[in-house]
């Protein structure tokens, strides 16, 4: 696992004191992260209404590389290529940035995090995305927003990654989080992977639980208590063990990653997740609701369930 450089800090902005902050005019790049696992039409919905000024973001072209059996589905995007890409969405040296999304921040998360890997400290998600935002008055504009180009230089390396040699051992000694839908845990239902399970020593925490209904996360405190009784805490707290977390290609674990970092606890990301975990032959799957599970090291398994699962 590569070392971060710097602690978890402030992760959320909430839609009031974003209003507040765009009525002033400081400086604020918008980002617009829609996308869902089986539902190609991000753009579109970006075009049909978002909030003033933002530039929409495709996850699939621009936060991930392509996808192959030997990296997973999403693998992290090629350096060079992502620094390019922030620049075109108007990003200089030391800007704010706020992503948001629609679906309770799962997809904006994976931008949060490769520009917090890349060094922007003053990057944020928006607290309950799109909705949050109308809910809070907000208002909408359509059509393409192209900025003029920025010249950001981005450092990657800044938040901590865990590799696929590591992940075994990590999962005896350490505390590797399954952020997936608990079903895909357990191996019930596999909607896009070619094995249903988790990785053996993982413990199911799925990241739709860090939110609220409306879609905003949980406040800090309760945050702070759910990982807790999951055996993790925040740095100074004798929890003592590291902690990492996958989902099924490295999208919503960097949700989780987010939320621990809400309750001041550093994780790391394993950017290949199950995706690229259950393409590896002869790599153990567990099923069960226990880290540990029944354990096999299996063949392949006929995918099944609709395309939605949460978990990507």
């Amino acid at each position: 696992m590569t070392a971060a450089a710097g602690g978890p800090g402030q992760v959320l902005i909430g839609a009031p004191a974003l209003r507040e902050r765009l009525a002033s005019g400081e400086r604020t790049i918008l980002l617009d992260v829609r996308w869902a696992l089986g539902d190609p039409h991000g753009r579109e919905h970006y075009l049909a209404g978002h909030l003033p000024g933002a530039v929409y973001v495709d996850l699939e072209s621009q936060l991930a590389a392509p996808g192959s059996a030997a990296r997973g589905r999403h693998p992290l995007p090629d350096p060079a290529a992502f620094e390019q890409a922030a620049r075109g969405w108007g990003i200089d040296d030391g800007d704010t940035v706020v992503a948001y999304d629609a679906v309770g921040g799962m997809s904006a998360a994976r931008l949060w995090w490769l520009l917090r890997d890349g060094g922007m400290a003053r990057c944020y998600l928006l607290d309950g995305g799109l909705a949050a935002w109308q809910a809070a008055g907000g208002p909408l504009e359509s059509g393409d927003v192209r900025p003029a180009p920025g010249a950001v230089r981005l450092v990657p390396g800044q938040m901590p990654v865990l590799a696929l040699e590591d992940v075994a051992d990590f999962a005896r000694t350490q505390l590797l989080f399954d952020a997936r839908a608990a079903e895909r845990y357990r191996g019930e239902t596999e909607p896009v992977d070619p094995k249903a399970g988790h990785i053996p020593g993982a413990v199911s925490a799925p990241t739709a639980a860090n939110l609220q209904a409306d879609g905003r996360f949980l406040p800090a405190e309760d945050l702070v208590e759910r990982f807790r009784r999951l055996g993790a805490g925040p740095a100074g707290t004798g929890a003592g063990k590291q902690v990492a977390v996958y989902c099924g290609s490295g999208i919503t674990a960097a949700h989780e990653v987010a939320a621990l970092a809400q309750a001041g606890i550093e994780a790391a990301l394993y950017p290949g997740s199950w995706s690229q975990w259950s393409n590896q032959p002869g790599l153990p799957v567990a099923t069960g609701n226990e880290p540990g599970g029944s354990t096999a090291a299996g063949g392949q398994w006929q995918a099944s369930g609709g395309a939605g699962s949460v978990g990507a």
